[in-house]
């Protein structure tokens, strides 16, 4: 065989799907990864896991642009976060709390007193747990594609009325993080960004987390391209701007910055003890859980294994998240790509890996 023939037999054997049998622990998810996109279900993954401090995977597949064929870089190819943001405001949030700038209880009035009065007040701790009554999107204000600032966006939604009496019920969006945002950057007095980057993500080395401002600016960044699921392929997703919901959606990163977000979850050292049991306690409405807690997914998987951290789905994006304390194990998955349909594969891969550690 010569070297042009084995070069092309190596590509091809690239491309083919991977036996999952007599596979397991995270060769089983390294498989799953790679035949997601041999197999066209996702454009590209990004993929970082750590596990009792130790990397264990970190690998990207496909291509961040498909038609450039640049691959995935788990290191530098950034991709929208989508909900996981919700993960780094909530960081910041308990970091206003320990500095005294603002409390979890405070009414969001008493730092936004220009927002319509409501029938019913609500507290910033009701808007970072979606227990605030505010309405979420209608029609296709999820694809809203206008330059506001955060202050602006509150246009959209500012007149209707809470769609329960705040406390009372449990509404999971993205217009309360736009207005928790709204209230933290009018309590320190400076852009919620800027106050976010300065206070969580460079002490915690997360140099590669981006706002969309940032990205347009800055053109030597490796931002992948997002894409939707058509019957053909992929195409190019709708074209958003993100920024005004920043918190809520709107952060770009890399698998390996939000494996570092995980890694803060379980050492952490960034903020007060009292404070992480604050964020990582699942709130109740009416003495039943709802599984989440002030900006983090707070639940068990199948298996009844506790973690904690936030699936996320956006327009060119999705992603995992997960933070498993017992097992100290941390993945980070990102894909450029709007709901593939794709998380009960990737949970039977998670459960695949935890069945095959060492007891």
């Amino acid at each position: 065989m010569g070297w042009f023939d084995f070069l092309q037999r190596l590509i091809k054997t690239k491309r083919q799907p991977k036996p999952l049998v007599r596979l397991g622990g995270i060769d089983y998810l390294d498989a799953v990864c790679h035949n997601l996109v041999v197999e066209h279900k996702v454009p590209a993954l990004a993929a970082t896991v750590i596990q009792h401090g130790e990397l264990v995977l970190q690998k990207g597949y496909g291509y961040a642009n498909l038609d450039k064929q640049i691959p995935v870089d788990p290191k530098r190819s950034m991709f929208r976060t989508a909900s996981i943001s919700k993960c780094i405001t909530g960081l910041a949030f308990g970091k206003m709390v320990d500095e005294g700038i603002l409390n979890w209880d405070d009414s969001f009035y008493t730092h936004v007193p220009y927002y319509p009065k409501k029938k019913h007040d609500f507290s910033l701790r009701q808007l970072a747990s979606h227990t605030a009554g505010v309405r979420g999107y209608q029609g296709k204000e999820y694809a809203l594609n206008k330059p506001y600032e955060i202050w602006e966006s509150i246009e959209v939604f500012k007149n209707d009325a809470l769609v329960f009496e705040p406390g009372n019920g449990y509404l999971y969006n993205s217009y309360d993080f736009v207005l928790l945002s709204l209230a933290m950057q009018e309590a320190v007095g400076i852009p919620f960004e800027a106050y976010v980057k300065e206070k969580v993500l460079m002490p915690l080395g997360m140099q590669h987390t981006h706002t969309p401002k940032e990205i347009l600016t800055a053109h030597n960044r490796q931002v992948s391209k997002f894409y939707t699921r058509s019957a053909s392929g992929f195409k190019n997703a709708t074209e958003v701007n993100n920024f005004y919901k920043l918190a809520g959606g709107g952060y770009l990163s890399t698998s390996e910055d939000i494996a570092k977000l995980g890694l803060e979850l379980l050492n952490q050292d960034l903020l007060r003890p009292e404070t992480y049991q604050q964020l990582l306690t699942a709130q109740t409405i009416k003495g039943n859980s709802t599984y989440y807690g002030l900006g983090f997914q707070v639940s068990e998987d199948a298996s009844g294994r506790r973690f904690i951290g936030h699936v996320g789905s956006s327009i060119g994006a999705y992603t995992n998240f997960f933070v498993y304390p017992t097992q100290r194990a941390i993945f980070s998955l990102l894909i450029n790509c709007t709901d593939p349909k794709v998380q009960e594969v990737l949970d039977g891969a998670l459960e695949v890996f935890f069945q095959d550690l060492p007891v």
